[in-house]
């Protein structure tokens, strides 16, 4: 009920857009409205009709007809039997029509586009085929009838319906009327007699444009499930109303889990832009930056024209104002929200803590107050921490933020980049996120302190120590023979001030891409323009197997162990090795001389 009122609330808004802009429709006589009405008896029925702006055939097929031939299936084979689930699902796929066959066994919808002379009519029992035939429709406008089956026809009563529309939908801008059989009984509770009445059964005031104060948290939730086309209560809500020299409403709402379309390239964007309580458009990407596309809600502007379009909407200066106050109350919403309640902003953070680094990445006006809000996990505490309490944890002398990046939470935390600093009590960001790999690069600093990553040749300058150029001395021939035994496979071999217990690593120059940026690139189709990624191959001078190399001359033998190190350093950072077949042969080689 609610996803059909809503529908047809759009097609009122798109009308009376045009009454206000086209020429062709300013002369219409238009009052918008919606009507339900419902029969009781055999057939059960019930009716939803707007007068707004129909549909024609093309756009009948174009907008039912994949759902009835493809969708219905698919999509009821994916119901569990749990209500709420089952309606998270429908909000999930945003099809609010295909919902109805939940309840209804077949559905009719006439529609007569505005401006148009001809009707048609969509009939479909939700089985894969849908048929469509002229009609008549005396004016414009869409009707819907439900043919309800046994599990809708609870909702073919004035009661029900009533309960509906208050609950779901009673904040539509539009009047909701409801026609049913009344009947009028005397004091004993005799029927005396039966009459037909229509009655408004919404509020049909633009929620939005009321104080603050005359609201209650139950009239923002309702409102959100309309205008959010989510089955849950928001997380949160921010509602402003800015007066001067430029006017506008908004009201953001933040949903509680991330919409299921964020990371598509055509994610519906999800705010609606009205001037004056007209509606204009929900499909600009423009009106957030697309890293806040989350964000469902309103904004109601004063003094935009009524006949912006798209593109003037990009350029014009009245909406970059809105635009740009909206991502400062926005992003102050969220710094109060870490404050003052951060049980629900690490609620916040599992759901968006990803668009948030793509705005620290694209957004560098906002950079400084981003920088604060995302998190990360560490080796040194559970859960989320942030740049400031890592930099407040740092040690006297540290001398730089450290981050291991991969894709792996448990093999980051195992990787034998991290031995020594564990070992110095220094603490590592882990960095499990794709994005990071491209988003930590691009910050260089956090406040004074250096960001560096653990596997990049040039980290560790709070590692050494005064033995450190002693040991290196001392395994300079390992070195060599190493090097040598490897060839072109490495950039180079160094003896590391890193490890601790393991016997090798591999980091990469700082000048070069890590293996998940070349990952990364190779996904999206850009890896040929890279060159192979050579790592450096570092060896820890205490290790038994580095110290028992001095006395070996048998070039095999050198050779078995060095590509060993190197291999399984490389499955360490879970890079797949080139020659597995090799890798064997030389792994049993050397048990057996073990042996």
């Amino acid at each position: 009920m609610r996803e059909l009122v809503s529908n047809a609330s759009d097609a009122l808004d798109k009308l009376k857009y045009l009454t206000l802009t086209d020429d062709q429709f300013k002369s219409l006589s238009f009052n918008p409205a919606i009507n339900i009405e419902f029969n009781e008896k055999d057939p059960k029925t019930l009716t939803i009709s707007d007068n707004g702006i129909g549909m024609n055939e093309t756009e009948l097929v174009e907008h039912l007809g994949t759902i009835a031939r493809s969708g219905t299936r698919t999509f009821l084979a994916g119901l569990s039997g749990d209500g709420k689930k089952d309606s998270n699902l429908i909000g999930q796929f945003g099809v609010g029509f295909y919902s109805s066959f939940m309840v209804a066994n077949l559905i009719e919808v006439t529609s007569r586009k505005a401006g148009e002379d001809t009707a048609c009519k969509w009939t479909s029992t939700g089985k894969g085929e849908f048929e469509i035939i002229e009609a008549v429709r005396p004016s414009h406008g869409t009707t819907i009838v439900l043919h309800l089956n046994e599990e809708g026809a609870e909702y073919a009563s004035h009661w029900s319906i009533e309960s509906l529309i208050k609950k779901y939908s009673n904040h539509i801008a539009f009047p909701i009327f409801l026609t049913y059989e009344k009947t009028e009984r005397d004091d004993k509770g005799k029927e005396t007699s039966k009459a037909m009445e229509t009655e408004q059964v919404n509020s049909a005031s633009a929620l939005w444009k009321r104080s603050k104060n005359e609201l209650k948290d139950e009239d923002y939730k309702e409102f959100y499930k309309t205008v959010g086309h989510d089955v849950d209560d928001p997380m949160f809500w921010t509602h402003t109303r800015a007066e001067g020299t430029i006017e506008y409403t908004t009201l953001f709402y933040i949903p509680k889990t991330a919409p299921f379309d964020m990371y598509y390239a055509d994610y519906k964007p999800g705010v609606k832009l009205f001037v004056r309580r007209v509606f204009i458009t929900d499909d600009d990407k423009e009106l957030l930056p697309s890293w806040l596309r989350f964000i469902r809600g309103v904004i109601d502007s004063e003094d935009l024209p009524l006949n912006v379009s798209r593109e003037i909407l990009q350029q014009n200066k009245v909406m970059m104002k809105i635009k740009l106050d909206s991502v400062k109350k926005l992003l102050s919403e969220f710094e109060k929200l870490a404050k003052d309640k951060p049980d629900i902003f690490l609620e916040f953070i599992a759901q968006y803590n990803r668009p948030l680094k793509e705005g620290l990445y694209s957004d560098y006006s906002h950079r400084d107050q981003l920088i604060d809000l995302v998190r990360f996990k560490s080796s040194k505490v559970e859960g989320w921490t942030s740049f400031a309490d890592y930099k407040g944890r740092m040690q006297p002398e540290q001398k730089a933020i450290y981050f291991i990046s991969g894709d792996n939470e448990v093999k980051l935390r195992a990787s034998p980049l991290l031995e020594a600093y564990k070992k110095k009590g220094i603490e590592v960001l882990i960095m499990d996120d794709k994005i990071d790999e491209v988003v930590i690069p691009s910050l260089h600093k956090y406040k004074d302190a250096d960001l560096k990553a653990v596997n990049r040749s040039d980290a560790g300058e709070d590692l050494k120590d005064t033995q450190d150029k002693e040991k290196e001395k001392n395994v300079l021939p390992v070195v060599e023979k190493i090097k040598k035994a490897l060839g072109d496979r490495v950039k180079d071999v160094k003896v590391s001030i890193r490890l601790s217990d393991s016997p090798s690593c591999i980091v990469t120059d700082e000048s070069d891409p890590t293996y998940q940026m070349h990952a990364m690139m190779k996904q999206m189709g850009r890896g040929d323009d890279l060159p192979e990624v050579k790592p450096i191959l570092e060896i820890n001078p205490d290790h038994p197997i580095i110290t028992g190399l001095k006395n070996v001359d048998d070039e095999e033998k050198i050779s078995d162990v060095a590509v060993l190190l190197f291999d399984q350093a490389l499955l360490m950072e879970g890079v797949e090795i080139k020659d597995a077949p090799d890798f064997v042969r030389r792994l049993n080689r050397v048990l057996g001389k073990a042996f």
